[in-house]
């Protein structure tokens, strides 16, 4: 039985076309994670993935009064649509988005490795334990995907446009469920799908070449009741659709308003999420966005200049988007990545202004599928340097996800090597902060 992804490799040949301070380990007990108990609404999440690490300091968790060392030329937060909540003023427009999301200042794990970060901000489990656990990607696509009754030719689980890397996506639930990755340019003028499409065929070329294949098949057209023959048949349709077809045409930018795309930018941040908004429309419940290039140990404000404005753009065009579209309530809007950036800013050479790797307190933005928006979650001291009240861990925030997508703590996931493992398990001891309440 031929997968969805051998239909894409066959398109593609032309043939169907992861410390924190002592101060917060002591104290009382933290709550137990368990899922949110009121109903979920979310039905898909877009995942803006800040691969390498953005600085908490000059996006959602300002401080002003820290001084040129730690604010540098970003000291001027702006006000919102929150009274009393100030992001970085490098965003005006998410400023104006605030009421949809909520801001979680007191994201912490404590490790500053790109690999285990991203692990334990993707997977939401330390390291050590025998296993390598799933993305949360991973895990929708197994209890959401073709497994559990998904119809849509599109991937359950697309990436755009490369993988996130650093770690595996799939972990032990295998290939399967790893990310459709699309590859290419959403910004280009015209935007090709790996697999999907060739440079300069056009659609009526292509249909010209699927006529050609069906007259040249002389086998099929003589044992048209044979079971391989349908199948195969069946298989090219599906091929086609994803081509030529209502699905295909999910891919398409073309399609939409030439002003609604300049508001979302025209850069890869800014039409990845567009193409995230057209994909979620069409069905798909999981789309990462893999913005790269936040790993800034040199020049950190130089890129802030060129990256921030592009952020600021694109997510809060998404928002407006999703919200006009009436899709908001059931899109879960998610925006970080592995860690924030070290508050205080190394200004000797060879760093000339740069942040590094910073584990023990950054932020996240949440917005859609029901959240509260307006809130915040967590507090960070007046540096930003350590999370001082509401620490929020990844299985934290893990459990209050899969809570909104109606996905049971202890919904059973195969081991490869026989058995089965629980969603949710327990918390480290001493390291939750439980379920986010506040924004549910």
């Amino acid at each position: 039985m031929l997968t969805r992804r051998d239909l894409f490799r066959l398109a593609a040949a032309g043939t169907l076309a992861a410390a924190l301070p002592p101060a917060l380990l002591a104290g009382d007990p933290p709550a137990p994670v368990v899922p949110p108990r009121p109903a979920s609404r979310a039905r898909a999440v877009i995942q803006v993935w800040l691969w390498g690490g953005p600085s908490h300091l000059d996006t959602f968790d300002p401080k002003p009064g820290a001084g040129r060392d730690f604010c540098g030329p970003l000291g001027k937060p702006i006000a919102t649509s929150v009274d009393g909540l100030l992001i970085g003023q490098s965003l005006p427009l998410l400023a104006q988005q605030m009421h949809r999301c909520a801001v979680l200042r007191g994201m912490t794990h404590g490790s500053n490795g790109h690999e285990t970060a991203a692990y334990l901000m993707q997977a939401a489990r330390p390291a050590g334990d025998g296993l390598s656990w799933p993305g949360l990607g991973a895990v929708v696509s197994k209890l959401r995907g073709y497994e559990a009754g998904y119809r849509g030719l599109l991937p359950p689980y697309i990436t755009l446009t490369t993988p996130q890397g650093r770690f595996s996506e799939s972990g032990f639930l295998g290939g399967r469920h790893r990310p459709f990755a699309t590859g290419g340019d959403p910004a280009a003028e015209a935007f090709a799908v790996d697999g999907m499409t060739v440079q300069g065929l056009s659609d009526t070329r292509q249909s010209s070449r699927r006529q050609l294949l069906a007259d040249l098949d002389g086998f099929a057209a003589a044992h048209p009741a044979d079971a391989t023959v349908r199948e195969l048949r069946a298989c090219r349709e599906q091929a086609y659709e994803l081509i030529l077809g209502d699905a295909g045409a999910a891919y398409d930018l073309g399609r939409e308003d030439a002003a609604l795309r300049d508001r979302y930018g025209r850069h890869r941040l800014g039409q990845s999420c567009l193409l995230a908004r057209r994909l979620v429309e069409a069905g798909v419940p999981y789309v990462t966005i893999n913005a790269n290039g936040w790993d800034t140990h040199k020049r950190h404000f130089e890129a802030m200049g060129r990256m921030l404005p592009q952020l600021d753009a694109a997510v809060a065009t998404l928002l407006e988007d999703l919200a006009q579209r009436g899709l908001l309530d059931s899109t879960i809007v998610w925006v970080g990545g592995e860690f924030g950036r070290t508050p205080r800013i190394l200004w000797e050479p060879p760093w000339e202004g740069g942040r590094g790797h910073h584990g023990k307190a950054f932020s996240h933005l949440l917005a859609g599928g029901g959240v509260r928006g307006g809130t915040v979650v967590g507090a960070t001291d007046e540096r930003g340097e350590n999370v001082v009240t509401r620490p929020v861990f990844p299985w934290d925030l893990f459990a209050t996800l899969t809570g909104m997508l109606g996905l049971a703590p202890d919904t059973q996931l195969p081991l490869p090597q026989g058995g089965s493992v629980a969603l949710l398990g327990p918390p480290p001891a001493g390291r939750s902060g439980g379920v986010l309440t506040e924004i549910l």
